[in-house]
């Protein structure tokens, strides 16, 4: 499989125990890699974690097709602030900055997916936006953004142990990205780290055994990959 094309066909479900993937050094000293998908070189349509060393900087850039990203752990800055721990951030299409650590950090990100009409910068610190409880029981929200007039939506979801969220139809694909404890759904059992891409048009349910927390996003995914936003 070659780096430019990783898990490329988004027709396919794939499951990633992230955790038991290599980290790749990028060009760029300090900064590595576990690539989920991709389409393109160093300039690409892609799915990363990505991991600074602490005090590791990133050259200035732009994002022609946009960025976004969840902190995972540690503090990502740029010359727009400080990120913690489950901050999300969309950067829009045409934006720039110039990424550093002092800590070292690990982020969940996303490059050259968003519509060229999103032109608003979003950043949500989880630790302190509202969670929402959602109509069944054990299941709450916290929204992380809603594409005004499409099908896609991101959010952090946290199931109760012994919870399910009852079966749902994503005709736009899914993503998750387990953050802790654990998940399940009629193909079997996730740990946390676990990424797991749904093409459009499944069906399924999801349950916890001992509780979980995920980041979700849903309603992005065409056949083709692109994103599902005009």
């Amino acid at each position: 499989m070659s780096n430019d094309r990783i898990n490329a066909d988004f027709s396919q479900r794939v499951v990633i125990a992230t955790n038991d993937l290599p980290w790749i050094p990028s060009p760029q000293a300090g900064v590595e890699r576990r690539m989920l998908d991709r389409i393109g070189s160093e300039v690409a349509r892609a799915t990363s974690l990505v991991r600074y060393a602490a005090a590791s900087t990133f050259p200035a850039h732009g994002h022609a097709l946009g960025e976004e990203f969840l902190v995972l752990d540690g503090v990502f800055s740029d010359e727009h602030g400080d990120y913690p721990p489950l901050t999300y951030v969309r950067n829009p299409p045409l934006s720039h900055h110039s990424p550093r650590t002092a800590p070292g950090c690990t982020i969940l990100v996303k490059l050259r997916q968003m519509a060229l009409s999103e032109t608003t910068r979003l950043v949500v610190d989880s630790t302190t936006a509202k969670w929402h409880p959602a109509e069944q029981a054990g299941l709450t929200i916290l929204p992380l953004f809603q594409a005004s007039g499409a099908m896609e939506n991101v959010a952090l979801e946290r199931l109760d142990a012994g919870a399910v969220h009852s079966e749902m139809d994503c005709p736009g694909g899914e993503e998750i990205f387990i953050l802790s404890g654990d998940l399940r759904d009629e193909n079997g059992t996730y740990g946390a780290g676990t990424w797991i891409r749904n093409p459009a048009g499944v069906r399924h349910s999801l349950g916890s055994a001992s509780g979980a927390t995920y980041w979700v996003k849903r309603g992005h995914l065409c056949p083709d990959g692109m994103t599902g936003t005009p």
